[in-house]
């Protein structure tokens, strides 16, 4: 005969031990956040381009009026 004590903590025990059963749950993407983020990105390079041709711009001005 098994004691009361020895039952309750398998009981206790038990409800731990259990494995959570992972929840399904269907991705789905919100096209105008895409877009949106495309657009971003798109500004955001146009952007570098800018800055980089303009410091190789004024680079080449320093330069020349350094040689020269």
């Amino acid at each position: 005969m098994k004691n009361t004590t020895t039952i309750l903590k398998e009981k206790l025990t038990a409800r731990y031990l259990e494995e959570d059963k992972p929840i399904k749950q269907n991705k789905s993407t919100n096209i105008n956040v895409l877009l949106n983020r495309v657009k971003t990105d798109q500004l955001n390079e146009v952007r570098k381009k800018i800055y980089f041709s303009a410091a190789a711009s004024t680079g080449l001005i320093l330069f020349g009026l350094i040689i020269f």
